[in-house]
């Protein structure tokens, strides 16, 4: 067996040499012979009944394959959690850009014009477009009160500590919709035949979810559906979902039409059409003691899931139990919601709720530091998590964590003092003004609470014939590094070369539901399940007696070959078992929500130009706690990759809404951050291991999102002495919020001069009182 470990080293990916070479096959690279292609026609309007459809004159008709809701042959819905989406709207619209009809041709250049030349003539119904209006109930648009889920998690006696608090500190939140940004556009194929059924390939996290909906939408049996993942260009949760419904659209025309069906969305319709970060609002209430020590206290936090239900509860659950971050909460009451809107569907986006729920905690404990007369520092160390204590839903923190020592850590890497001192004295001078913020967060990894054990996912590890090994599971490759990652476990546990393993293809005739590529689940949990699928093999092999207990790889070949030889396929299947200290009441929504969570505290230094009114990033330090980094390129990179979208949610990414439709989805008016933008992002690891992820890794994929927005806003309170609390932060927004400020101060220092009042706030109305004159 080999003595050079192949986990901890940043091995070439599986994949990489065909993505630079031009040899990976995207969905668009795929041509099958008679395809057709295929475009949707949309609702234009927010919400109504459809009246009347005209086929324009203009338009050979003729020519076209046309599909209605009446076509499909099951159920007319996108399975998922629940089965309220329609695949194609039928009497009703609930939101711009839901799907109506469907079209297909063998000349993709005649279907633009074809789709303006359907006209459709509603009766339009009064629509939602805020989470206020939702709960003021003006309209009911779904089910009896426009709530999709709440939960309530209690911990404590909330009641009884307002008295005992030498400060109640009060603050609202809110965050805006972001879009995934992917390299490649969504994109599927389908192919019908009576015999062998629907066949679809794309672009996609999910293999068995796009199955699942298949054979509800289509009527079929499990094997008469197959989902297979082509080269996929990014994600970032935005493929989790969506591509569901391009795949049952592809699989309708198919059908129909008895032709593969290809359907590639450019840019705009992807933006305008598909899911996007739930927009959120947290309501934070909290009392302290006068050393600065939280009591308890009272957070709501509500999200807009747009139309339909989708991915909502599973998000609202995620954002509700992060949302007391990585401190210990004696008593704390945490209301969550998921309310209706009529704006297209929100979904899946890389931190699946935390980036929200945490941007306002994180935001809320310098808001606290003030009012109690300690520093952003002191605060959070005064109360952070320590072994032994609990969590918000009571999960015993039992991993060694100190979270002073990572902080202590972060500070020295960002020389936070010694920057905090200079900048206090130079932003006296000039037409800038610079700052430093912290944020210190959690982030659970695999499904929450009950999530992995309901999942029960398989995967399986194969000796083949010619005596390499190959993983076989359902989760894909995005460009994370899941090949390259899992590669690595099954390499490190049968003690072989890394070249002498490979991944199939995610086919779901040929790989097991090993669970979607979603929530930081692959390296720990999947991870685990294909450490141990591998050691089965060498098991099998060491019982057959082709194989002593040591071995070399030439060893191990020739007793695969023997094996396969002699007795057939050398597969070996390993199932997620719930370890037996990991339990969830979904009831009382309380005990272990994750098996694992990793840490981190996160720097930010920025600067804010006061004739511009813009905020650059200059430096950033990222430190955190993950278990083991089993690829340490990659890793580095997935925190990178995640600080950047943090930096883009924070200070540029505004999707700009009008009556429920995006208006700038094209990316010249929706503004990412380019290259220039980004400061150096320092990357640090702290590594405790974790007993329950392959080789004591935990998820990792997730977490660079939650930090960065809440440490640039603090850094930008820091440099200007004004709150800002909802992102993204845009120079208008600045410029206005300096105006207020200075409207704030000239009205107290009149009453100030009026009254002879001598306390006053260099904020205005903070939100902020002690106990008895609480605001």
């Amino acid at each position: 067996m080999s003595s050079d470990r192949i986990v901890g080293k940043s091995v070439a990916r599986k994949e990489g040499r065909d993505k630079v070479t031009g040899g990976s096959q995207y969905v668009d690279d795929m041509v099958l012979p008679n395809m057709l292609f295929g475009a949707t026609v949309r609702s234009q309007i927010p919400r109504g009944r459809i009246r009347k459809i005209t086929f324009v004159p203009g338009v050979v008709w003729d020519e076209f394959v046309i599909v209605s809701a009446k076509d499909i042959p099951g159920k007319n819905c996108i399975s998922l959690i629940g089965d309220d989406q329609p695949c194609l709207a039928d009497e009703f619209v609930n939101h711009p850009e839901e799907p109506i009809l469907l079209l297909a041709h063998p000349d993709r250049h005649l279907l633009p014009k074809a789709v303006e030349s359907v006209a459709i003539e509603y009766d339009p119904l009064p629509a939602i477009f805020t989470m206020e209006d939702s709960e003021r109930r003006s309209e009911i648009i779904w089910g009896e009160d426009n709530v999709f889920k709440t939960y309530l998690i209690e911990k404590g006696d909330v009641e009884s500590i307002w008295e005992k608090a030498d400060y109640i500190v009060e603050g609202e939140y809110t965050t805006g919709a972001q879009e995934q940004l992917y390299i490649e556009n969504n994109g599927m194929i389908a192919a019908f035949d009576a015999e062998h059924g629907i066949t679809a390939w794309g672009s996609l996290q999910c293999p068995y979810y796009i199955h699942k909906a298949l054979m509800a939408l289509c009527d079929l049996p499990a094997e008469k559906v197959r989902v297979v993942q082509m080269e996929t260009g990014g994600a970032f949760g935005g493929k989790e979902e969506y591509p569901s419904m391009i795949a049952a659209h592809a699989a309708l025309l198919a059908m129909k039409s008895g032709k593969p069906v290809k359907i590639i969305y450019d840019r705009m319709e992807d933006m305008a059409a598909t899911t996007k970060r739930h927009p959120s609002r947290t309501r934070q209430r909290t009392a302290v003691s006068k050393d600065g020590k939280i009591l308890g206290g009272e957070i709501d936090f509500t999200i807009d899931g747009g139309a339909y239900l989708t991915l909502s509860p599973v998000v609202l659950s995620r954002g509700a139990i992060h949302a007391g971050g990585p401190y210990y909460w004696p008593s704390i009451r945490i209301s969550a919601k998921a309310v209706a809107t009529n704006a297209p569907p929100h979904g899946a986006f890389r931190g699946f709720g935390a980036p929200q729920s945490l941007f306002a905690m994180e935001r809320h404990m310098d808001r606290i530091a003030r009012e109690v007369g300690l520093t952003p520092v002191e605060i959070r160390r005064r109360n952070f998590l320590q072994p032994g204590q609990t969590t918000t839903t009571e999960q015993v923190v039992r991993e060694p964590i100190n979270l002073g020592k990572l902080l202590d850590r972060a500070l020295e890497a960002s020389d936070y003092y010694a920057k905090k001192d200079r900048f206090a004295k130079e932003n006296r001078l000039g037409s800038t003004r610079k700052g430093m913020g912290i944020a210190a967060f959690l982030h659970g990894a695999g499904f929450t609470g009950s999530g992995e054990r309901y999942l029960s996912s398989v995967v399986g590890v194969e000796g083949c014939a010619d005596g390499d090994v190959r993983v076989l599971v359902s989760s894909t490759e995005f460009g994370q590094g899941t090949k390259t990652v899992l590669s690595q476990i099954a390499a490190e546990a049968l003690g072989l070369p890394y070249e002498n393993v490979s991944v199939a293809q995610p086919d779901t005739l040929q790989v097991p539901n090993s669970g979607p590529t979603v929530a930081s689940r692959t390296a720990m949990v999947v991870g685990k399940l294909v450490q141990s699928a591998a050691l089965g093999i060498k098991q099998t092999l060491v019982s057959a007696k082709l194989l002593g207990e040591t071995y070399t790889p030439e060893e191990f070949r020739a007793a695969c070959q023997r094996h396969v030889a002699a007795h057939g396929q050398l597969r070996s299947w390993s199932r997620y078992e719930a370890p037996s200290d990991i339990f969830w009441d979904d009831e009382k929504y309380r005990g272990e929500a994750y098996a694992a969570f990793a840490w981190a505290v996160y720097i930010a230094e920025v600067t804010v130009d006061l004739a511009t009114y813009s905020v650059s990033v200059d430096d950033f330090v990222a430190l955190q706690e993950v278990g083991k980094v089993l690829h340490p390129l990659l890793a580095k990179g997935q925190i990178i990759g995640g600080v950047a979208q943090g930096i883009g949610f924070s200070l540029y990414e505004k999707v700009v809404w009008q009556n429920g439709r995006m208006q700038n989805s094209q990316m010249t008016n929706y503004i990412m951050p380019t290259s220039s933008d980004l400061p150096p992002i320092r990357v640090f690891f702290e590594e405790l291991g974790n007993v329950y992820g392959a080789y004591g890794a935990k998820g990792i994929g997730e977490l660079p999102m939650d930090g960065p927005a809440p440490a640039i806003l603090n850094a930008v309170e820091d440099a200007l002495g004004v709150r800002f609390d909802s992102i993204p932060l845009l120079p208008e927004d600045i410029m206005d919020g300096l105006d207020i400020d200075r409207l704030d101060k000239d009205r107290l220092n009149k009453d100030r001069d009026k009254d002879g009042l001598a306390a006053s706030s260099q904020y205005g109305n903070s939100g902020v009182g002690s106990r008895g004159g609480i605001r």
